[in-house]
């Protein structure tokens, strides 16, 4: 390897080791959920749990015009390109466990599955997700009376 290439993967790696993690705390406040939910006539309790960022306008935090976005992304250079890609799977990460957290404190606090659930589908991006499940408990009349629609 030459001594160009030595040099330009160490840089590489010396900024990746620098670049900060993003913390599970950037989300405090910054995003919103809904919880819905089904008893079908045969007992069998559904959900869908909803959650997204908020937006800047929902914060009341000005935002910067696309158009500027895209000439601070024209003038980037590959490296801190990376880094900005590396971090950003990183908070869909964070992302995700949030959402995993958001569920499952919502039905902790309401108390719709008793028995836990199954997760029948999951839906996450940068910016929302959505899961789908079902109660392994079936609804009791109490739950019919607190959850039907």
């Amino acid at each position: 390897m030459s001594k160009f290439g030595l040099t330009v993967c160490s840089i590489i790696l010396l900024s990746a080791c620098s670049a900060s993690e993003p913390d599970p705390m950037d989300f405090v406040g910054q995003f919103r959920d809904a919880f819905s939910t089904e008893i079908k006539g045969n007992g069998i309790k559904l959900f869908v749990y909803k959650a997204k960022l908020a937006t800047a306008l929902d914060r009341s935090i000005p935002s910067d015009p696309p158009q500027d976005r895209i000439i601070r992304r024209s003038t980037q250079d590959a490296q801190s390109y990376l880094i900005e890609q590396r971090n950003a799977e990183n908070r869909l990460e964070l992302w995700n466990q949030q959402i995993d957290i958001g569920v499952r404190k919502t039905i902790e606090m309401n108390g719709y599955c008793q028995a836990g659930f199954i997760e029948l589908s999951r839906y996450v991006e940068a910016e929302r997700g959505e899961i789908r499940g079902e109660c392994n408990d079936g609804a009791t009349a109490e739950d019919i009376k607190k959850f039907a629609n």
